[in-house]
């Protein structure tokens, strides 16, 4: 399917109050990258003309993060409502046909279902597609009320539902698709109607659905997708989701990880066959693993490199540091940045590198520390040895 008819347009000018964080809310983490990153990351696939971010607070911050992802910004200034920030936006969509509309703080969202609420939108000529999700608790999320199986009548707010409208559990994700040729004139009939005195999205809705044009709603098959982030549980409940992910990704690849729970793998890490991860492990940044390794229990790894038959011993901590095949470490290492431990050698408990190159064979058993050193095949450092080239400045 061709996008170049396609803006994506991120709304990510919000404070996130409920946080209570002096952070923007799209500046939060979960999964590994922040909010913000995890949406347009999910977005990427889909080869949009354009990709639109709406910031406001913190903006340069947000901006820093994802014009580098190829994104562009523009500004929201002051903050008033969704329907305000899609008019900001306006100016930036070039000559897009279409438009997937997100908020920035729903970073679950998959690639996948954004394409299939897409073509459900072009093939059923619609003007709005309301990406929704049934869900045993609804409170807290507007409602979609229907008027076939197919067409929506109206999104309600809670806070406005009457009657049986209150056991409706299809909700409104706040993730659509629009024709824009449709959009922007029933936007520009929105008003301030509201005690936030703000301008709505859904009114835009409630307008283009007044006209008889044509309102649908996608529903989500997973509804874990379009959780949001208002409080530091919703931020805690995103994160886990996306680490069972890809967690059951390794386990599916044919990797072992024991008490899958508590192991943390952030989103670029990969390992290969018959990898064996202890109980409460960290593998973090874009650690990658070759086959057969084995990191036991305790361990940290950032940003590392190994080879095959790699084994990390329990509670060591591996960063921006390269494992050939066939190395051992720990119980209890420090391998800091710039350490490369070349096939078959051996570090030991109780040491610490830098800067240093430790060659084929070679060992280094415990209680020492070797910063800007370069150890030779086979050599035997003995315990208590330092090397380091620090001026103390």
């Amino acid at each position: 399917m061709s996008n170049h008819d396609l803006a994506i347009i991120i709304l990510a000018a919000g404070k996130g109050t409920r946080l209570k964080s002096r952070l923007a809310k799209v500046l939060h983490r979960a999964g590994g990258r922040t909010l913000v990153e995890q949406i347009v990351r999910a977005c990427e696939p889909l080869k949009a003309r354009e990709t639109v971010v709406v910031v406001g607070h913190q903006a340069e911050q947000v901006s820093a993060l994802v014009e580098p992802l190829g994104a562009v910004t523009v500004l929201q200034q002051p903050q008033n409502g969704t329907g305000h920030a899609m008019q900001v936006a306006k100016r930036a969509v070039g000559r897009a046909k279409f438009a997937v509309v997100l908020p920035g703080d729903a970073p679950l969202i998959r690639t996948e279902t954004l394409k299939t609420m897409i073509s459900a939108h072009r093939n059923g000529n619609a003007a709005a597609t309301i990406l929704s999700a049934v869900v045993a608790d609804p409170s807290g999320y507007g409602r979609i009320l229907r008027k076939s199986e197919t067409a929506v009548a109206a999104i309600v707010e809670e806070s406005q539902l009457t009657g049986d409208q209150r056991e409706i559990n299809e909700i409104n994700s706040a993730i659509y698709c629009f024709t824009l040729e449709k959009l922007w004139p029933a936007l520009a009939q929105v008003r301030p109607n509201n005690k936030h005195r703000e301008l709505y999205l859904t009114d835009a809705i409630a307008c283009l659905s007044s006209k008889g044009e044509t309102i649908l709603a996608h529903v989500v098959a997973d509804a874990r997708e379009v959780l949001g982030c208002n409080t530091r549980a919703d931020l805690a409940e995103v994160d886990r989701v996306f680490r069972e992910w890809k967690r059951s990704t390794l386990l599916e690849a044919g990797v072992t990880i024991q008490l899958p729970e508590t192991v943390l793998i952030d989103p670029e890490v990969t390992a290969g066959v018959d990898t064996v991860i202890e109980p409460g492990v960290q593998l973090l940044g874009k650690t990658k693993m070759g086959a057969r390794c084995t990191i036991r229990t305790g361990s940290v790894l950032t940003d590392a490199t190994l080879g095959d038959d790699v084994t990390v011993e329990a509670h060591s901590l591996v960063a921006q540091s390269r494992l050939e095949n066939s190395v051992t470490i720990g119980p209890f290492a420090r391998l800091r940045i710039g350490t490369h431990v070349k096939s078959g050698a051996r570090i030991g408990n109780f040491v610490e590198t830098k800067k240093s190159t430790i060659s084929e064979g070679a060992k280094v058993p415990h209680l020492t520390y070797l910063g800007d050193a370069k150890v030779g095949p086979k050599t035997n450092i003995g315990a208590g040895t330092i090397t380091c080239n620090y001026d103390g400045f």
